[in-house]
């Protein structure tokens, strides 16, 4: 199979393609060093190891992992919750990627991480891309997530 067919690239210039890209990087793993925020730019850039859900529900039996980037456009500001700048080797989980409209077509990209992290984004509009970087390579474990069941206490007898 020609490599260069399962490259992914995207554009994000409206929430729906956000919510897109959102569902491709579910599970995304992310070095805190690699985390670009330039100010003088307004743009934030994220390379991460993108999990590859599209083979998974095509049914093939190996996993695999593609390095990819994500980056973001006309960022007035980017602020961190629970994600230490300084921690540059702590790795992040990506969740999912949302985005809220504050004042038309202004509006808040959030980038949310297993254990409460997350990356919040001002941004004048929407505007980011998504693409593959290079070959993918397999991995040894699909994520897998954990559903907390909400238990109601049994009524007490009298």
């Amino acid at each position: 199979m020609d490599e260069k067919l399962d490259h992914l690239k995207f554009v994000v210039l409206d929430e729906e393609d956000l919510e897109i890209v959102s569902a491709h990087l579910q599970d995304a793993v992310i070095k805190v060093a690699d985390v670009l925020w330039r100010p003088a730019e307004n743009r934030l850039v994220v390379a991460l190891n993108r999990f590859d859900w599209e083979g998974v529900q095509s049914g093939n039996p190996e996993y695999h992992r593609h390095r990819s980037a994500l980056r973001f456009e006309r960022v007035l500001s980017c602020k961190c919750r629970d994600v230490n700048p300084a921690g540059k080797d702590a790795i992040l989980n990506l969740l999912a990627v949302e985005f809220a409209e504050t004042d038309s077509p202004a509006g808040v990209v959030t980038l949310t991480f297993s254990g409460g992290g997350a990356l919040r984004l001002e941004v004048e509009c929407l505007e980011a891309e998504l693409a593959d970087l290079g070959p993918s390579w397999t991995t040894g474990a699909c994520p897998a997530h954990v559903i907390e069941e909400t238990v109601t206490p049994k009524a007490r007898r009298s």
